[in-house]
């Protein structure tokens, strides 16, 4: 006999400035939707940990470095950053003031409550690719997972996060050096390519190994001393 847990049940629904954001628990896990487009659930955990630790060793043991975080999600790329006292400042920027709010006063809490409760830690809520070009503040490496990829965003206007400029933008937050990390569901070749346009150096991809299917990859770039 077919239990409840077989069918995802929606733990709420929000319209958000970018579209339609819903949380439902499928079983035991919790599993975010965006415009009818799955975007990550809470099975796992290891491509996010990779796009921390990858960004971290990219840095060559620079003391104490600061890192920005471009969406929250699940929260596993927060707690992995916050589990590990090598990190300085920890900046998330999530869009979404429902997935925050998930976080602060809902489910996703069981995740992040300690991430959120680090003084290192702080939650920005902007659009990432207004952030990058508005802010001030820089960082020494940026992981980005707002998107399945560069080439499969989430929204159209994510597109140009990934091009020229909106990459440009990205290596004018990072300092010297600083490490560029994104995230993605498949390898891009094009999009190392475009890295290399943009003037990042030590392009490589690094690969997540999954059960089938292609593997995730972690796409890494290093802004010139």
């Amino acid at each position: 006999m077919a239990t409840s847990y077989d069918t995802p049940v929606v733990i709420d629904r929000s319209e958000g400035p970018y579209g339609e954001v819903v949380l439902r628990r499928h079983g035991a896990l919790l599993q975010i939707i965006a415009n009818g487009c799955f975007l990550m659930d809470t099975s796992d955990g290891r491509s996010e940990r990779l796009l921390v630790d990858a960004a971290y060793d990219a840095l060559d043991g620079r003391p104490d470095p600061d890192v920005l975080i471009g969406g929250l999600g699940v929260g596993f790329s927060l707690a992995h950053a916050a589990a590990d006292p090598r990190w300085g400042r920890i900046t998330v920027v999530e869009r979404e003031p429902a997935v925050i709010g998930w976080h602060r006063a809902g489910p996703l809490g069981e995740l992040s409550a300690a991430a959120l409760a680090d003084p290192r830690t702080d939650i920005v809520e902007a659009d990432l690719l207004a952030y990058v070009n508005e802010t001030s503040d820089t960082y020494d490496a940026l992981c980005l997972d707002i998107d399945n990829g560069p080439d499969w965003t989430v929204t159209e206007s994510n597109d140009g996060l990934y091009a020229n400029a909106g990459l440009a933008s990205c290596a004018r937050v990072l300092r010297p050096g600083g490490v560029l990390a994104v995230w993605s569901a498949q390898p891009s070749p094009e999009f190392e390519g475009t890295l290399r346009n943009a003037g990042f150096q030590r392009v490589r991809t690094e690969e997540i190994p999954v059960a089938r299917g292609v593997p995730d990859v972690v796409h890494l770039a290093v802004r010139p001393g």
